[in-house]
């Protein structure tokens, strides 16, 4: 993995976000917290799942390892969402241009939520950001769907290279 390679990724990965995030500001406050007996409770609870989690992980990065994740009720719409999320994409994108190409293999100490010391080499976990949010992306899709809206524009990687290029 190289520096280019990853900062496409991450590119990549807001690109998503953002396609993900413009089908959601379609739903009535109601579909946005509806329990759907999903994985996480409700379209608004996955969201708040996959920004948590990547804040926890950038917060790694910096030295600090949170010990618990956030709320869903931290986020009471789809703006208050994309404007934190769009705060931390910059603290994200700090983080890569800071490690450079000498940081990439970096092995960063931290501490999961439950408490157990970790290792993960920094590239890795970069590229762990963009899967997990991947996956997540994919139950939303679902969950857009059951609640009967229209899904985002495609999310696929190579869609997003095609329109790259």
């Amino acid at each position: 993995m190289n520096l280019d390679e990853l900062r496409t990724l991450v590119d990549y990965h807001y690109w998503a976000r953002d396609r993900m995030l413009d089908a959601v500001d379609n739903l009535t406050a109601d579909q946005f917290t509806r329990d759907m007996g999903s994985s996480f409770r409700s379209v608004r609870d996955t969201l708040t799942h996959l920004y948590s989690a990547e804040w926890a992980w950038c917060s790694r990065w910096n030295g600090h390892s949170p010990t618990a994740l956030l709320a869903a009720d931290t986020f009471p719409d789809v703006a208050a969402l994309r404007s934190k999320w769009g705060a931390l994409e910059s603290d994200v994108r700090t983080v890569l241009d800071r490690m450079g190409i000498q940081g990439l293999d970096t092995v960063v100490a931290y501490t999961m939520i439950n408490g157990d010391p970790r290792t993960s080499v920094f590239w890795q976990m970069v590229q762990h950001v963009v899967n997990h949010a991947s996956y997540h992306r994919g139950q939303l899709t679902t969950l857009l769907r059951q609640l009967g809206a229209t899904p985002p524009q495609s999310m696929d990687l190579i869609t997003f290279y095609r329109m790259r290029s």
